[in-house]
């Protein structure tokens, strides 16, 4: 697999920025929208091609509400093309909230001195994965503040911890991390931990904009964060993630700043992002942001769709930051991951009862507080196959690699049966007789979709396994 990126004002170069806010703004003010150009740009991302900066903008530029249909209606076809209609699923554990940084959206923000100041013990990261087990995750997100005690050899004794912790039938088969950006040396060392994808979201692509919310900490430097996966893929650590906080500065730039981040990675490395992610700005403790930049629902649900159309072959991870309705509507424009049951308060998962959100402990306000249990049974209701496959991490399906199965749109074929092994899993181990009920039916008619005979065959007698006790079968 070989990628072609187009060039830009500002040359793609390993280890050095790449942001020209004029040039971004230049095309968002002279992109022209029509229906003739806006239906070529979705054709062409339906042919499972990456969009340009021109011609993402023409799609940014689209007011007309039956255009803007048509942008998601395109975006619906080409998740069933790329992905199919399975749903990943994971679950965030914050470590550790003490943080160096000033940033002022943040409910970690050094100056923030309501917050309850946590580092989680190993019994205690025990004791919440555990938990988080019991309700049948199988892939974490570890989050940390960015603190010098939060050090490379600090992030690989807790992946390591996690991998570690099994009971019954639980076992964390994939931590991801979103940490402070690290050296090459940071990086390898972390690498080595076992870890699957390494986030790292911008927050702003605006160099200015970005300058007046971070104010003091390593995060000030915005070439440094602006590089920091250029660090990760020099270290080898090829799987990497990418994103923007959404209401920081006009949506619009950012979804360019995105694209453009994506162009860099492929012309640099020849490996585009494993996943985009863009989040939108909530309450957190002791915050006042003004509203300027507030993105509504409906910008946000176009730029989901937007997002899906311009890296065809990227995963987009969709948060409990978002409200049930709007989570259950933007999913279907290309959405392939999202977090269940989530807590964000350090330690809750493993306290008995349902805890009232406390922001003084947790980074910000989830606006999704449904059990794992509840998600899946919603997902099934849409017949959403929900996922928690781990597969490609596992063969080295990284990188290159992954992109190799992910560009021409051939990742639901490994996909879709590591899903229906891993939700017959689930439903064996975790579901509740109605679950279970909804899930065999699902899967059932997966398989009968399927067509393919040989593969069905080993499918039934990989769930026939799963259901004589056998765990961890995946192709």
């Amino acid at each position: 697999m070989k990628f072609t990126p187009e060039k830009y004002n500002i040359p793609d170069v390993p280890m050095q920025p790449f942001i020209d806010a004029e040039e971004i703004e230049g095309y968002l003010n002279n992109a022209v929208s029509t229906k003739e150009s806006v239906r070529a740009v979705i054709a062409k991302s339906l042919s499972k091609k990456r969009l340009s900066l021109a011609e993402t903008a023409i799609l940014i530029k689209t007011t007309d509400p039956e255009l803007v249909e048509e942008i998601k209606n395109g975006a619906r076809q080409l998740k069933k093309l790329v992905y199919g209609n399975r749903i990943v699923l994971f679950a965030p554990l914050y470590i550790g909230n003490k943080c160096a940084n000033n940033c002022t959206y943040c409910g970690f923000r050094a100056s923030n001195t309501a917050a309850k100041r946590v580092t989680l013990t190993d019994e205690e990261i025990v004791n919440e994965v555990k938990s988080l087990e019991d309700n049948g995750q199988k892939r974490l997100i570890l989050v940390y503040g960015e603190h010098a005690q939060y050090n490379p050899e600090f992030i690989a004794h807790t992946v390591r911890l996690a991998y570690s912790v099994k009971k019954n039938n639980g076992e964390i088969r994939r931590v991801n991390i979103n940490a402070a950006p690290l050296d090459i040396e940071g990086f390898k060392v972390v690498k080595e931990a076992g870890i699957g994808t390494f986030q790292v979201f911008q927050e702003t692509y605006h160099p200015e904009a970005y300058k007046t919310y971070h104010l003091r900490g390593k995060k000030a430097d915005y070439g440094y964060r602006l590089t920091s996966l250029d660090r990760a893929q020099e270290a080898g650590l090829d799987d990497v993630g990418i994103g923007a906080l959404f209401g920081l500065y006009d949506w619009r730039f950012e979804v360019m700043g995105l694209v453009r981040h994506t162009n860099h990675l492929e012309a640099c490395y020849n490996v585009g992002p494993h996943t985009i992610s863009f989040p939108r700005i909530k309450d957190a403790s002791m915050l006042s942001m003004g509203d300027k930049y507030f993105v509504n629902d409906d910008d946000f649900a176009k730029l989901v769709a937007i997002l899906r159309l311009a890296v065809p072959y990227t995963g987009m991870i969709l948060t409990a930051r978002e409200p049930v309705a709007l989570r259950n509507e933007v999913i279907q424009f290309g959405v392939s991951q999202i977090d269940g049951g989530t807590k964000l308060e350090l330690g809750s998962y493993a306290e008995s009862e349902h805890v009232e959100q406390d922001l003084n402990r947790g980074q910000f306000r989830i606006n999704d507080s449904r059990s794992l249990s509840e998600i899946i049974s919603e997902l099934l209701d849409q017949e959403m196959l929900p996922s928690f496959c781990t597969a490609c991490y596992r063969l080295g399906r990284t990188g290159e690699h992954f992109m190799e199965f992910s560009v021409p749109g051939f990742i639901k074929r490994f996909c879709t049966p590591n899903a229906i092994l891993t939700l017959a899993e689930y439903l064996m181990d975790y579901g509740n007789e109605l679950n279970r009920e909804k899930g065999w039916k699902l899967i059932e008619k997966e398989l009968q979709a399927m067509g393919d005979e040989k593969n069905v065959a080993e499918i039934r007698n990989r769930i026939e396994l799963i259901k004589n006790g056998n765990r961890d079968l995946y192709f």
